[in-house]
């Protein structure tokens, strides 16, 4: 796993979490040098904070999907969520998204569920046999495979916009 977010606090925050729970995780202050070390790690999944400096998220995650290398790799946006950020990853093909501030279950969750869901889409079956995505579609953590674009913490404030409540699934504050 690399986790990419110009906040050292945060980093450390996303590494510990999901450190606790068994993954291995590298970490990267912005999008250059998460290019710089993505084709070394190798990672199942990139978390992506989206104001970073040299190189924001949304251009590092089109980037990383213009690259063959990195094209089928998930991508989480973990970010405050707007409805710009929201719309511009769903444009560049990122997986799924979480709104800062968000629950330490919450990332667990969103990770667990595209790294599971990754694995079974490349031929792997889940232990029921099943295989292919295994994101849900009502899933409480919000994936863009599946067509939605909530997150699963609501951004501070949330929106009054009514088509940002259509593209989130959250209802209008």
């Amino acid at each position: 796993m690399l986790v990419v977010d110009d906040n050292k606090v945060i980093r450390q925050l996303i590494r510990v979490n999901l450190e606790l729970e068994g993954f291995e995780v590298v970490t990267a202050a912005d999008g250059v040098e998460c290019l710089d070390v993505v084709h070394q790690v190798r990672p199942d999944l990139i978390t992506l904070d989206v104001a970073m400096p040299r190189l924001d998220g949304l251009r590092t995650a089109a980037q990383l999907r213009g690259d063959p290398r990195t094209r089928r790799l998930p991508l989480a946006i973990v970010s405050a969520c707007t409805q710009y950020e929201v719309e511009a990853g769903l444009d560049v093909g990122v997986d799924a998204f979480l709104a800062k501030p968000f629950e330490p279950s919450e990332l667990v969750a969103l990770v667990r569920q595209l790294v599971e869901g990754s694995r079974l889409g490349s031929g792997e079956t889940s232990p029921d046999g099943i295989g292919g995505d295994s994101i849900g579609v009502d899933s409480p953590i919000a994936t863009a495979a599946h067509g939605t674009a909530a997150s699963a913490g609501a951004p501070a404030g949330g929106s009054d916009h009514p088509e940002h409540a259509e593209r989130t699934g959250r209802p209008a504050s």
